[in-house]
């Protein structure tokens, strides 16, 4: 019952992950290829964070 009003941190993430990848897509359509990598990396980083927590939760 006390668990129904917690928020899942993965979707807060995973909000995250998509943005920053939008933004990677526009900077590499815009031709800024330093700035698509470094968002990409972000993205990437953010991913990995949501992999541990699917992990932690699923034990």
């Amino acid at each position: 019952m006390f668990g129904l009003f917690k928020t899942d941190p993965t979707k807060k993430l995973q909000k995250q992950y998509e943005y920053l990848l939008l933004v990677a897509l526009r900077l590499q359509r815009k031709g800024d290829i330093m700035g698509y990598s470094m968002k990409t990396q972000e993205a990437e980083l953010i991913r990995e964070q949501i992999e541990q927590l699917k992990t932690k939760q699923s034990n």
